[in-house]
């Protein structure tokens, strides 16, 4: 009887395991699963939510759980997060409040905001890619680290000091060990984190689906295409040496994040540690539309997203990959700002994007950027403390958000999670 009562006892321990196993999402054979089930998904960027779900500044429980219920109700239920911005809080054109304010020193409140964040996802089941760097200045990223590596004071930002400056000096990053190890320490702080609501290590948590390397990580610079690799490439070494469960990403736009160098995107993306491809397709900011004649442009910006697309399809299929279309955006029609601006362009754009995911098999998903959900802006300029609504601070509040009231919008998205659930 005590060896049955052991047996059984066993048995039921690997029960639980596998149970447990299964919430997390796998890669393999070339799509994402979840459950013994292939998971495909529409999901949404929410890369403020950890600072909604602060205590302090700019934090609003009440809001993030009541958005947190919208987009779950929508069966929007894969969410891109920042871990959080780096800095003091005073640099220009940042968003704040900052999660680390200098290498290792962190605000709690925010960590708390990203435990809570995480907490309430796991209560819907919902999951969270979590991006740990960024290559743009909005939250700190390369630019903290590298401040920090040369001790200067200020840094170059893209709306004051432009772009080409900018991008000479965020390409010190690929080269600059010691700012890379001060990345590298951030992701062991994160990873080893234990959620104080839930009691799980992070490592633990089914609720997150994907450690992210970075926002849009580029090199900015032919010369240092090489050391950009091999940096990428120790990031998901080292986090995979602390989390077995969990996917990793790089957060890549793809070849335009590349510039243009298909073989350098070719090789970031066939590092083993990479569960999967992602992709960001702007038309704006790619200028392949005009803020005049968005409506006009449109044909010329759905024909380069297909030939874009189709680029990265046919790597995931090289390299036995799924893709994710993580990031995509359009402006509101006349390139207004107000929620109540109509969106007759974006929504043909979005209906593109589903409708191409749908159809793929090798797309496994897409994350629009970005939900606003009944969070609208104070102005077309962020200031600290003004409300966090998805669009970074550099750029009009408003430009790409998704309000509760565009409703047209919110059908096509709608529509795409019915036809995942009878495909499914």
């Amino acid at each position: 009887m005590r060896k049955l009562f052991i047996y059984i006892s066993f048995c039921l321990i690997l029960l639980s395991c596998a149970k447990q196993k299964a919430s997390f999402v796998e890669s393999r054979d070339g799509q994402l699963w979840l459950d013994g089930k292939p998971y495909k998904f529409v999901g949404a960027n929410l890369w403020y939510g950890s600072m909604l779900a602060s205590g302090g500044t700019n934090g609003n429980r009440e809001a993030l759980v009541q958005e947190l219920d919208r987009l779950h109700g929508l069966g929007i239920n894969n969410l891109r997060l920042m871990a959080g911005a780096d800095g003091l809080g005073n640099e220009p054109w940042r968003v704040t409040p900052c999660l680390q304010t200098a290498p290792g020193v962190y605000n709690d409140t925010l960590l708390d905001g990203l435990d809570f964040l995480l907490s309430e996802m796991g209560k819907r089941e919902m999951k969270a890619v979590v991006f740990l760097n960024n290559a743009w200045d909005w939250s700190g990223g390369y630019v903290f680290y590298l401040q920090h590596s040369e001790k200067v004071g200020r840094t170059p930002n893209l709306n004051d000091d432009g772009y080409p400056a900018y991008i000479e000096y965020a390409s010190k990053f690929s080269t600059d060990t010691v700012a890379q190890n001060l990345f590298f320490d951030h992701i062991r702080f994160m990873l080893t984190r234990t959620n104080r609501y839930t009691g799980k290590r992070y490592t633990d948590d089914p609720a997150i689906m994907t450690w992210q390397i970075g926002n849009e990580p580029r090199a900015f610079a032919d010369a240092v295409k090489p050391q950009f690799a091999s940096w990428l490439k120790k990031a998901s070494s080292l986090i995979r040496s602390l989390d077995r469960n969990h996917l990793i990403s790089i957060g890549s736009e793809g070849i335009w994040g590349c510039d243009g160098d298909e073989q350098l995107h070719r090789q970031i993306c066939s590092d083993p540690n990479i569960s999967y491809i992602t992709a960001h397709i702007w038309p704006m900011n790619w200028s392949w539309v005009r803020k005049d004649s968005l409506l006009q442009d449109l044909p010329r910006a759905l024909e380069n997203t297909g030939e874009y697309l189709n680029k990265h399809i046919n790597l995931a299929r090289e390299l036995h990959k799924p893709l994710i279309v993580e990031e995509f955006g359009f402006p509101r029609d006349e390139f207004s700002f107000s929620p109540q601006a109509t969106t007759k362009a974006r929504d043909v754009f979005y209906s593109y994007i589903a409708i191409a995911t749908l159809k793929t098999p090798e797309i496994s998903g897409f994350n629009f950027w970005t939900w606003s959900g009944s969070l609208i802006p104070k102005d077309e300029i962020w200031h600290p403390g003004d409300p966090l609504t998805g669009d970074p601070p550099q750029e009009q509040q408003g430009l790409n958000s998704v309000f509760i009231t565009d409703t047209t919008t919110i059908n096509i998205l709608k529509q795409a999670v019915q036809r995942l659930q009878i495909q499914n």
